[in-house]
């Protein structure tokens, strides 16, 4: 749902970053999927940049134009959009590769990911993007190691991926902070050994307080400045923050220099690192085993109500709302 206050994709045009469906149609070559099966879109890649040849797609060198460029990327009709109005004039489409708001995406083979057929397609998509960063945060960013705390700051959706990463994790203290006590009597039910309102109490003094000293690892997901610069000042000797939320753009935040050259690593994430490829399958092997119940955070809503869907996610009334096309 975040994409509707995206600043840099073309609009007007197709929203949709997290879709999963079913194949109808291939085109010439492609081997990795057949039509009849279900998929999950993944993120987009060129495959042929330094960093994909690295195996690192989420950091395609072209990720920026590939997720919101609004037209095809390559081909004979690259630099245009597929999507158009009924009177024939081209609109921005192929958000993040697929612009999922859609009855029909058009995607790059390489994204797909088949799932068994088994799986509902309203509980897949979410794996596309959200709740796969913050899981892939913990997995392939952080990697705790035993005895080793995590703070989340902010459990939506991307947070409470964390920490269900987390309890999968060898963390021992994993601590979620969020202004909703709602959300953290989830983040409790998911893994958190210990939640803090931080409208009701100092958070810093309390993660202070829980550590010992400091976090070992401080996962930032609110993109509030504020937020962000108290999750440096989180973490300890080399302490890692990861930044994940969605700052406004152009967005700066600063630093305490001397504290931060004692080896404090400030690094950034996208989609969790690693591949659509590893993650999906990955996490649905966990739910499958019942170690990783995204499922409980979803909610689903016909394409019409939209709008109620967007309130009820800003409300915090629900966790991952989902479109599903009737």
């Amino acid at each position: 749902m975040g994409a509707r206050r995206s600043e840099s994709s073309a609009l007007p045009g197709v929203l949709g970053h997290e879709g999963a469906g079913i194949v109808t149609k291939i085109g010439a070559g492609v081997e990795n999927v057949a039509v009849g099966d279900h998929v999950v879109i993944g993120w987009p890649f060129c495959g042929k940049c330094r960093n994909c040849i690295r195996g690192e797609h989420r950091y395609c060198l072209h990720t920026g134009e590939l997720l919101t460029g609004g037209h095809r990327f390559e081909g004979p009709h690259a630099g245009e959009s597929a999507y158009t109005r009924k009177d024939g004039s081209s609109v921005s489409g192929h958000f993040f590769g697929q612009s999922s708001f859609a009855d029909y995406s058009l995607v790059t083979a390489s994204q797909l990911v088949v799932v068994d057929e088994s799986v509902p397609l309203e509980l897949v998509g979410p794996l596309a993007c959200g709740i796969t960063t913050g899981a892939g945060a913990v997995f392939n960013t952080a990697n705790p190691g035993p005895g080793e705390s995590v703070v989340v700051y902010g459990v939506g959706a991307v947070g409470l991926g964390a920490i269900m990463a987390a309890r999968n994790s060898a963390a021992a203290t994993i601590i979620a902070v969020d202004l909703h006590d709602s959300r953290l009597e989830l983040a409790q039910r998911y893994g958190a050994t210990h939640v803090i309102n931080s409208g009701k109490e100092d958070s810093l003094e309390r993660i202070r307080e829980i550590t010992g000293g400091a976090a070992d690892y401080a996962i930032e997901c609110t993109g509030v400045i504020a937020v962000l610069e108290e999750a440096i000042e989180a973490i300890g000797m080399l302490g890692t923050c990861i930044l994940i939320g969605g700052a406004p753009t152009d967005a700066r935040f600063s630093a305490d220099h001397m504290r931060t050259l004692f080896g404090k690593r400030i690094v950034g994430t996208l989609g969790g690192s690693r591949t659509s490829q590893e993650m999906i399958p990955a996490l649905l092997a966990l739910w499958k085993a019942g170690r990783f119940p995204f499922d409980e955070l979803v909610r689903t809503y016909p394409m019409a109500e939209i709008e109620q869907a967007i309130r009820d996610t800003h409300s915090g009334e629900v966790i991952k709302a989902v479109l599903t096309l009737e």
